[in-house]
């Protein structure tokens, strides 16, 4: 015969407390001593406890339940955002459903009033690029770039541009491409944006937005001097990549290849993918916390725009993580007859800005 699961009240019975201790101790809340709230933990943990989400609904008013919205689950680097967001909402004991906007406007704003209807008690959400989110009924916390008003956490897109630029620099490359799909995306010409400012007025920069120039020829810009190609995401990094490599140029003897995200085949392409990732653990973390805080009571006064600081696991303070750099095989040193400071190159319009 099998087992009942475990309740409240059986595990009550097993400490000689009441439900209420017990609901407490594993909630964090009322007082309880450490030591005994502990134990409980470590009982309900060990007997595999669940809390009925529709009775805490009842007892608190709450569905236990937040709300995620992504711009586009086919793109890579969102299911592994999800998968951090939602671990992070486990340890504070809550579910999350989850929305697809499909990179549409229309599609985000219904994704977010359907959450908002089925009962969400708080809401995370990464916009549709070049989007602003509108007032909810309901907590909210936003993933975008610190440029972004509104922004709740983030990675430093920008400082990530920049430590990236820092690395080509120091490999003695002085001809650039810098590669993004959108000039929409804050979180893309904020990467941009960074790897401009981190770069000497003296180097060569081409800067390419996909949409606007689609059949950029990669290979000719390698032949008329570019030496490292810096794309706004591995998806187009490795894009370029594999164009390269198809046309005959050696990677990264002839032409480095850089990107942002650490994707799962990063590691795994051949030659494995120079990449600045972003902290997922760190920002749902902080996401997750900033939502609690807000569920739990009035919101708290924003932070100064780029503090940092707290755990891994990332707190409600925290507003801009870090990247980190990590250096693999597409990228080494320039070749030796490009290192010196390159002469003015001409340059179409949809291809050339001026560095800021």
């Amino acid at each position: 015969m099998q087992a009942a699961p475990p309740t409240l009240q059986s595990i009550a019975a097993e400490f000689g407390v009441s439900s209420a201790t017990v609901s407490n101790a594993l909630s964090g809340k009322g007082r309880v001593s450490e030591g005994l709230a502990a134990r409980i933990r470590a009982r309900a943990e060990a007997l595999g406890y669940a809390p009925s989400l529709p009775a805490r609904a009842l007892r608190t008013g709450r569905s236990g339940v937040i709300g995620l919205v992504l711009p586009d689950l086919a793109n890579p680097l969102f299911p592994k955002i999800a998968q951090a967001v939602e671990a992070a909402a486990a340890r504070e004991g809550y579910g999350v459903l989850i929305a697809d906007s499909h990179g549409e406007v229309g599609a985000q704003t219904a994704a977010l009033q359907r959450l908002v209807q089925r009962g969400a008690d708080g809401i995370i959400v990464v916009p549709r690029r070049g989007t602003r989110v509108l007032e909810l009924d309901v907590p909210l916390a936003v993933i975008d770039t610190p440029a972004t008003p509104g922004n709740t956490v983030s990675a430093d897109h920008r400082a990530g541009g920049a430590a990236l630029a820092a690395h080509l620099l120091g490999l003695g490359h002085r001809a650039f491409a810098l590669v993004g799909e959108s000039r929409e995306s804050s979180v893309q010409r904020d990467r941009i944006g960074g790897l401009r400012a981190g770069l000497p007025q003296t180097a060569r920069i081409e800067t390419i937005w996909l949409e606007e120039a689609p059949e950029t020829d990669f290979p000719a810009l390698a032949r008329d001097g570019i030496t490292a190609f810096a794309a706004t995401s591995d998806l187009h990094a490795l894009r370029i990549l594999t164009t390269l490599q198809r046309a005959g140029l050696a990677i990264p003897r002839e032409a480095s290849v850089a990107g942002f995200d650490d994707l799962a085949f990063a590691a795994a392409v051949t030659p494995s993918l120079t990449t600045m990732a972003q902290d997922s653990d760190r920002i749902a973390g902080a996401a997750v916390a900033a939502l609690m805080a807000r569920i739990d009571g009035p919101e708290p006064a924003a932070p100064p725009a780029g503090t940092t600081g707290g755990s891994a696991g990332g707190t409600a303070a925290e507003t801009a993580v870090p990247m980190t750099l990590i250096a693999r095989e597409s990228t080494g040193p320039a070749p030796a007859s490009t290192r010196s400071e390159p002469r003015p190159h001409p340059a179409t319009r949809s291809q050339r800005e001026t560095t800021p």
